[in-house]
């Protein structure tokens, strides 16, 4: 084989150019096949070549001649592992040669690939300049192989993975306080420097130079500078938490300055990244200034914005336009309206940018994306006016109409040119219609009449023109569909200025213009409504569904004034005379939409969510006496709901929204149902039948698999739904003897048939998590009743029948992982949990009538927990909260069994939680807090008696207690679970105190000298001058505090602990030492 050949060959390497390249292709081999042969050959191959004596020479040899991004890779972590190694280190005075050398390579070779770049910026940075100075280091090196480090080192520095969190918040804290400043400093003179001189930005170097300056300031200012990792796709209008030592620098007005004359003076190239620097400016927190300076501050900023107004031609570049609107929308979300008019030039500068948004808004295929920033600053100064109290006029009155009226306009003459052209129709991106109609219903509330009278006459126009196309026979469908096209925005618009009524204090006047738009949107609605037998538009009918769902908002509830003027311009022109005439309105609309786009998902499942909106709160009391929801609950089928159909043509997973439509029907069913079993009985004939079916069809050898499949998915969504809203007693204790013992086996069937589809076992197995789940204490069982343990029985047969069935699956793809296995397994976790802790089933008799329903489910539980790697148990979320969630429940209540369990089966459960309590979601490290708690109060039983270490405790390798052998065994698993908590409590942000302080009692009574080590380890970290004071907190951590877990003690160690993480904090403020201790405990 040729691997194995070139290994041969490794003793000549380098010897010769042809012994180079084959040393590339085994690199090549080692980063891009496929075949793990191949690639294993490669890594051994290339093993032997790091460990040759002269690797460091090879390595140099491979950089400088090398043609392949991965031999220089090779090259690079070669190296960093030589300058790393702590047997026979290399001399100080080679580690700085290769320091010089690296910076030289990076300075000279601007164009290698990133991931080469990053590992050398890594050696250079956290390799080589051990025990050097790294402030006395950079401040040596050319300005261009400085800013060209500093970029990378960020990058390197945001995706470093190697250190535990705590440490890597602790480096950039101490990065933050000692360089950085020092660092943005050095960027601006440096671009002062350059901007004082004639650059030749034609050259590639002097134009990469100012680059890298340019992005070494931007990230500077971009620093995560008080550890929040802010995740800026989720909000860009965020503020710059600049240090107080930073205030020179913004004080100074020529900071400010320097970024807009560059703006003007550099190619389109370069100004996006000037801008953004200026946005990040723009955004310092306001607490930097007093009043007078941030006045000042102000002012400049916006100056340089009216100047770059005022000579738009670089905003012709989408980069630049795109970092000016976010600059403009900084303006308001940082500073208010009351500041802002205050500016000297404030009339011409609102004037300014009133016409750039009118113009960008008219352009609208122009940067699209950018768009948001416009509304949003609009949205926020619209926002404002009612709490301004500055006697400067705002002036929106004037400039708001003219943004309203520019958006709505652009988009209506947008449809006839998409259709045209066959542009991408910004209507098929929901979210972002979405979001720019929340910005805008805020904004066309200001000045209401303008934008109401501007809406009515646009929408009458496009409805009279619309109407005289359908009544014409020679009208072009082309012509239909753009008038629809424009009566869709306008249904959009009125629904979101609708909805906005709730950010303004609403007149009468105002709920009289509301009821022009709704009557105008009912009558459409009515035109289109009598043409969905021969055609419809789908985009216009998810507009009158988002149409409802504002108006329902604002005008349907017992909070509403029923002496609306809207209600009674809805009487006036459509004889709806009150607010249960409007829901037959609503409902008449969902039953329409049912029965004509049953096959189109997303309006059928916004219809449905529509419906189970009303029927949750004060409107479904009314719903209920409408003859249209009386035929609903008395029509539930594919007769009269197509939706409800079985459709082989779609896929499983298209009835999700069933459950929505049952859960609705269930809550209205729940109104008058009391304990009228025959009323529930008709109900629920369609599902009978349903069940019947599947059971027929069970009862051949052969049947019609897919038909089976859908029949059964459709039926225990559907039930899904009604468990879900039968949340009282009597109601759900119908369902429950409906469906047991009659049913069961059907389900039970299933499961057995069909685990390996996960389209068919999710929904069964979620419909028995909501069965056995006791919400408002529903499952309530007469004394004398056995069904609370016949219903924990059916639950662990399907649990183990499951569990057993689907680990013979074999290996399954990492990529269907979740969905073929975890997820169910997830589902049998919530279930097995939730019957657990439900209080209706006495688990105790089970052993005692030699009943292994619970040992069954318990030790199916475990199977499937050991089929599942610890980085899948925090990688997938609800899998995570299920697991956790039902291991607290099982070492409250049966600690018992966890203590009769294997070793290593104990010891994955203790590492679970261990890993568990470093993990992001609160959820999960609380449970495992609880966890904790209850497992160390049950070893805290087992020696109490001794008072001792449950390691130092001889009497207990007597014992038949396994658990507590095991931990002997294994002290190192509690200590490091000590360390955790204690490191978390003092080194991170965190945020369930009170659930890490119960836990952490038991752990350090159960290991006092572990804990004095710890304790002295962290104290003697400590500079010379904090020693007694760090000491002293961990004195009054313990004082007080008695050897017992009693509840007061307990309480009384909490109020401690929350004294002790206030004034360790306080101690260590200032210090470096904070790393070295968390280096110990890490």
């Amino acid at each position: 084989m040729l691997t194995v050949a070139l290994w041969s060959l490794l003793p000549l390497f380098l010897v010769c150019g042809q012994s180079l390249a084959q040393l590339e292709i085994l690199c090549k081999q080692l980063y891009e096949t496929t075949e793990t042969g191949v690639r294993l050959q490669a890594e051994k191959a290339l093993v032997e070549f790091t460990n040759s004596p002269d690797c460091l020479s090879k390595c140099q040899l491979l950089l400088e001649r090398g043609s392949s991004s991965y031999s220089q890779l090779l090259a690079a972590t070669c190296l960093s592992k030589l300058v790393s190694r702590t047997s026979n280190p290399l001399p100080l005075e080679q580690r700085i040669d290769i320091r010089n050398y690296v910076l030289n390579y990076l300075a000279t070779r601007p164009k290698l690939a990133a991931f080469v770049t990053q590992a050398l910026i890594q050696l250079f940075w956290e390799k080589s300049v051990l025990y050097v100075k790294r402030e006395v280091m950079w401040l040596c090196v050319r300005p261009h192989v400085v800013n060209l480090f500093f970029f990378f080192f960020f990058y390197c520095l945001q995706a470093d993975t190697s250190h535990p969190l705590t440490k890597h918040r602790k480096i950039a804290s101490s990065f933050r306080d000692s360089s950085l400043f020092d660092i943005f400093t050095l960027s601006c003179n440096l671009l002062k420097q350059a901007s004082g001189k004639n650059l030749n930005l034609n050259d590639e170097s002097q134009h990469g130079l100012l680059m890298q300056l340019l992005k070494l300031s931007h990230n500077c200012l971009n620093y995560d500078f008080i550890g929040t990792s802010t995740d800026e796709s989720s909000d860009d209008l965020c503020t710059v938490q600049i240090p107080t030592s930073w205030r020179s620098a913004f004080l100074d007005s020529s900071t400010l300055q320097l970024f807009f004359d560059l703006y003007h003076s550099i190619p389109p190239s370069l100004s996006p990244l000037v801008l953004s620097c200026l946005v990040q400016i723009a955004s310092v927190r306001r607490s930097l200034f007093n009043n007078a300076e941030r006045a000042k501050f102000l002012s400049h900023l916006v100056d340089g914005v009216k100047r770059i107004l005022e000579n738009p031609q670089s905003l012709s570049d989408p980069n630049n336009y795109h970092e000016f609107c976010r600059l403009l929308a900084r303006l308001k979300s940082n500073y208010q309206l009351g500041e802002l008019v205050k500016v000297e030039n404030y009339p011409e500068v609102i004037r300014l940018i009133a016409n750039f948004t009118v113009t960008s808004l008219q352009h609208w295929e122009f940067a699209p994306n950018s768009v948001h920033y416009l509304l949003s600053l609009w949205q926020r100064l619209a926002a404002s006016v009612p709490y301004v109290k500055a006697t400067e006029p705002h002036l929106l009155e004037t400039y708001t109409p003219e943004v309203t009226k520019a958006y709505i306009t652009s988009r209506l003459e947008s449809v006839c040119i998409i259709l045209r052209d066959g542009l991408e129709d910004p209507l098929d991106d929901a979210g972002l219609v979405q979001q720019q109609l929340d910005q805008l219903s805020t904004i066309g509330r200001c000045e209401y009449e303008k934008t109401c009278a501007l809406l009515v006459q646009l929408f009458d126009q496009s409805a009279q023109t619309y109407q005289e196309l359908l009544q014409s026979t020679n009208s072009s469908t082309i012509d239909i569909t753009v008038q629809e096209g424009r009566l869709t925005w306008l249904v959009y618009i009125i629904g979101a200025v609708i909805g906005g009524r709730v950010s303004f204090a609403s007149t009468d006047e105002q709920d009289a213009m509301d009821g022009e738009l709704v009557c105008r949107v009912l009558q459409l609605m009515n035109l289109t409504d009598s043409r969905l037998a021969q055609a419809g538009n789908e985009r216009l009918e998810l507009a009158m569904l988002s149409f409802f769902e504002q108006f329902r908002k604002i005008y349907i509830g017992d909070q509403v004034q029923k002496s609306s003027k809207l209600y009674r311009r809805l009487s006036e022109v459509l004889g709806l005379n009150d607010e249960t005439m409007v829901l037959s309105v609503f409902i008449g609309k969902i039953i329409t939409n049912l029965k004509y786009w049953g096959q189109c998902e997303p309006i059928t499942s916004k219809t449905l969510q529509l419906l189970n909106d009303l029927s949750i709160g004060y409107p479904f009391v009314k719903l209920v006496k409408l003859s249209a929801v009386q035929f609903m609950l008395n029509n539930h089928t594919s007769e009269h709901f197509s939706f409800l159909g079985v459709n082989n043509q779609s896929n499983l997973s298209d009835m999700r929204c069933r459950t929505t439509f049952y859960t609705a029907l269930g809550r209205l069913l729940m109104v008058d149902l009391g304990e009228d079993e025959d009323q529930f009985e008709q109900f629920m004939l369609p599902l009978t039948a349903a069940f019947e079916a599947v059971a027929q069809m069970f009862s051949t050898n052969t049947f019609n698999e897919q038909e089976a499949k859908r029949t059964l998915v459709g039926l225990v969504r559907d039930l899904r739904g009604i468990a879900f809203a039968f949340n009282a007693k009597t109601s759900f204790m119908m369902l429950f003897d409906w469906i047991y013992p009659a049913y069961m086996p059907i389900l039970q069937r299933a499961i057995e048939l069909w685990y390996h589809v996960p389209a068919c076992t999710t929904p069964v197995l979620k419909l028995m998590a909501e069965l056995v789940h006791n919400r408002s204490q529903r499952l309530q069982f007469d004394v004398s009743s056995p069904n609370g343990i016949l219903l924990f029985r059916e639950t662990s047969k399907m649990i183990t029948t499951y569990g057993n069935r689907i680990l013979t699956i074999g290996e399954v793809p990492k990529d269907q992982v979740y969905s073929v296995k975890l997820k169910g397994v997830s589902v049998c976790f919530s279930m097995l949990k939730a019957v657990l802790s439900g209080n209706y089933v006495n688990f105790g008799v089970f052993r005692l009538y030699g009943d292994d329903a619970l040992d069954n489910a318990l030790q199916t539980f475990i199977k499937l927990l050991l089929s599942i790697p610890h980085s899948d148990l925090l990688d997938y979320p609800k899998l995570s909260q299920s697991f956790y969630s039902l291991l607290e429940v099982l070492t409250q209540d049966h600690m018992n069994f966890i203590a009769s369990l294997e070793p290593h089966v104990v010891m994955y459960i203790l590492s679970s939680i261990s890993e568990g309590l470093t993990a992001l979601d609160t959820m999960v490290c609380t449970g495992c807090c609880s966890s904790l708690d209850h497992i160390v109060t049950y070893l805290f039983k087992q020696v109490k008696p001794t008072l001792s270490y449950m390691m130092k405790r001889p009497a207990a390798m007597a014992t038949d207690d396994r658990f507590l052998h095991i931990m002997q065994q294994h002290p190192e698993m509690i200590q490091q679970m000590l360390s955790t908590v204690l490191n978390i409590i003092i080194f991170e942000d965190c945020r369930n105190q009170w659930s890490m302080s119960r836990p952490l009692l038991g752990l350090i009574l159960l290991n006092e000298k572990y804990f004095a080590d710890l304790r002295n380890s962290i104290v003697n970290s400590q500079p010379p001058e904090k020693q007694q004071a760090m000491h002293l907190c961990f004195e009054n951590l313990m004082e007080g505090i008695e050897r017992n877990l009693l509840t007061k003690n307990r309480d009384r160690f909490t109020q401690n602990l929350s004294v002790f993480r206030r004034e360790v904090n306080d101690s260590m403020k200032n210090s470096s030492y904070g790393v070295n201790s968390n280096d110990m405990m890490s």
